[in-house]
């Protein structure tokens, strides 16, 4: 569905995105892991066309999209979430809701109706009437999923939607995640909570120093050294294989 290839991205002398290459299969879960600074929500700016790439291609069901700006994309079906969380303060749940839903039922009737189905999906149908401004992290998480779900979109890209949530409200989400997939949108996620991305991705990508340096399957990269070292540094792998050998032969 989604199809990346020598993507690059530089910002005066830093080199942010370095010919990075990933695949999104259509119906899967693609994971996009990496240390912070890494690049990731570079490279999702560039594909939801926030920022455009210095150089390299984007396909989209088969169709360049480099150059498109974000609104007309999502019109397309590839639609982003964003880290930082900016609801309409002044707004319920609902109505907040209901703006995503305007991309496709221009009915404020409908928009509306629209909004409490998606709530539905993402467990926040108590919470409808709620003013915006009064949730917590962990239903601002879920609003700002909702309002990119209300869309109906064919690829949603995920950053960082568990990000500052505890084990239970992370516990919690997978399974919201995961239904969203089984109804038919693909994902592809920056996160940097391991068990998450371990247990939902079927393939995952690892971005260091806006290269990617590892790709396949969560079982694959968590082994694999280099991952290893771009999260723990130089001479990591190394240590925990001696480490782990010592293990073995004190058992």
């Amino acid at each position: 569905m989604l199809e990346i290839a020598g993507v690059s991205k530089r910002f005066g002398g830093l080199l942010a995105v370095d010919a990075a290459s990933l695949t999104a299969e259509r119906g899967a879960i693609t994971g996009l892991i990496g240390p912070n600074g890494a690049g990731k929500t570079t490279l999702f700016a560039i594909i939801a066309g926030f920022l455009e790439p210095d150089q390299g291609s984007i396909r989209f069901e088969g169709e360049e999209i480099v150059g498109i700006p974000p609104h007309r994309l999502a019109r397309r079906g590839l639609v982003r979430t964003f880290q930082i969380m900016q609801p309409f303060q002044g707004l319920t749940v609902r109505e907040n809701i209901a703006v995503g839903c305007h991309l496709r039922l221009p009915n404020r009737a409908a928009a509306l109706a629209g909004a409490e189905a998606v709530a539905r999906r993402v467990g926040m149908e108590a919470l409808l009437d709620q003013p915006a401004a009064t949730l917590t992290i962990a239903g601002r998480k879920r609003l700002e999923l909702a309002r990119a779900l209300a869309t109906d979109p064919k690829l949603l890209l995920l950053d960082e939607v568990m990000a500052g949530l505890t084990p239970t409200e992370i516990a919690e989400l997978l399974p919201v995640i995961e239904a969203i997939r089984a109804g038919g949108t693909t994902i592809l996620m920056i996160e940097h909570v391991m068990a998450a991305v371990m247990s939902l991705a079927e393939q995952v990508y690892v971005l260091s120093d806006g290269r990617v340096i590892a790709a396949g399957p969560p079982a694959d990269i968590v082994a694999d050294p280099l991952v290893i070292e771009a999260y723990l540094g130089h001479g990591a792998a190394e240590r925990l294989q001696r480490q782990q050998m010592g293990e073995v032969a004190g058992a």
